[in-house]
């Protein structure tokens, strides 16, 4: 695609402009309004400057990406009522030989559950555990936290479903599930091990002093289940018949869960099977689904919607496919040199102009 109309090309880049520098820097001076009103402005300009108009934006919206979005944001609701990342901080508990195998299990952990239930998720969920666990042996909780951190973004990337750019990138380019994950485990799973490493190298000696409990975990664990179980009461039966109905409906949730993984590998398509696990969650739920609804991030959803338009609008400007064109000779993935050319823009745009719109952005 060729450059378009110079006003075209000029005010599409001020509407972009004006998207990213509050993608980047939501709490600008001039105009602190964060980044989804930012997104939404960024969208409006560009049918204000009719560099799309109304139905192109409109058309714009990747409804399957959000949809999907939507469904993984319910899910993982579900999940965590039914303790699902606490039932992870377990694995923690089985046999820990130090502080440096409890890095290795956090950095494993975080890894499994990012690329299941979003880098977002899970981060989220075990910050609070893992502040738990220093608390409990006296530690300081940097290397682990950074290892929460850094392990995350690297599972996420195993799946579709690990975060959003990944979402937009496997929908678009239609890879299933198990293609997108057989293709990029290998490296994964090398990412993970190379960072619990570089972070047992710079945090040798604090690991290497940290008072070992033997049962430290093991003790938090149970201290845990005593806090969020039921309340001892005079009617032992109607608890005992509670607990049951609590443990029944989480076995039901892991195995649908479970089951949306496995329709995934199945090659069914993943934004309305992960819209009917979530319905079939609030059936199972049995209760009204307002107050669970009401926890779904709907601000990402919208910043969505007004970030297909604007990049939308971009990419009807040429800049994009005028920039990819003078790259493609130098980036070719039939040779070793264009696959590092590659991957140097990749890694340069994704921090510049934020992965997600880059991910949008490529050809």
């Amino acid at each position: 695609m060729a450059l378009g109309p110079i006003k075209k090309v000029v005010l599409g880049s001020v509407a972009f402009a004006v998207f990213w520098i509050l993608a980047v820097f939501p709490a600008v001076p001039f105009l602190p309004i964060g980044r989804t009103a930012g997104s939404i402005l960024g969208a409006m300009l560009m049918v204000i400057f009719e560099v799309i108009t109304p139905e192109q934006a409109y058309s714009a919206i990747n409804l399957p990406v959000l949809g999907l979005l939507f469904g993984t944001m319910v899910v993982s609701i579900y999940l965590e009522r039914a303790d699902m990342f606490k039932d992870l901080g377990v694995l923690f508990s089985w046999k820990s030989w130090g502080a440096k195998d409890m890095l290795c299990q956090i950095c494993v952990v975080s890894a499994i559950s990012s690329a299941l239930f979003t880098n977002d998720t899970a981060c989220v969920f075990l910050t609070e555990f893992i502040l738990k666990i220093a608390r409990q042996n006296n530690i300081r909780p940097e290397p682990f936290l950074l290892g929460l951190a850094s392990s995350s973004n690297i599972g996420s990337s195993a799946t579709p479903i690990g975060n959003p750019q990944n979402l937009i990138i496997a929908i678009q380019s239609g890879i299933s599930f198990g293609e997108f994950v057989l293709g990029l485990l290998p490296a994964v799973l090398v990412g993970v091990f190379v960072n619990a490493l570089i972070l047992i190298c710079m945090f040798w000696r604090l690991l290497s002093d940290v008072r070992e409990e033997e049962d430290a975990l093991d003790e938090l664990i149970v201290q845990e289940d005593s806090e969020s179980g039921p309340q001892q009461s005079t009617e032992e039966s109607k608890g005992l018949m509670n607990r049951w109905e609590r443990l029944s409906r989480k076995l039901c949730i892991y195995l649908g869960t479970v089951g949306m993984l496995v329709a995934f590998l199945l090659g069914l398509n993943m934004s309305w099977t992960t819209l009917t696990a979530a319905l079939i969650f609030m059936i199972l739920d049995f209760k009204d689904a307002g107050p669970c609804l009401e926890k779904v991030s709907y601000s990402v959803l919208v910043l969505f919607c007004g970030m297909f338009i604007t990049v939308d609008g971009f990419n009807r400007t040429g800049i994009p496919s005028s920039f990819w064109n003078l790259m493609e000779p130098h980036a070719r993935i039939d040779h070793a040199s264009g696959i590092a050319v590659l991957a140097i823009v990749i890694l340069v745009l994704s921090n510049v102009a934020s992965n997600v719109p880059t991910g949008k952005l490529m050809p």
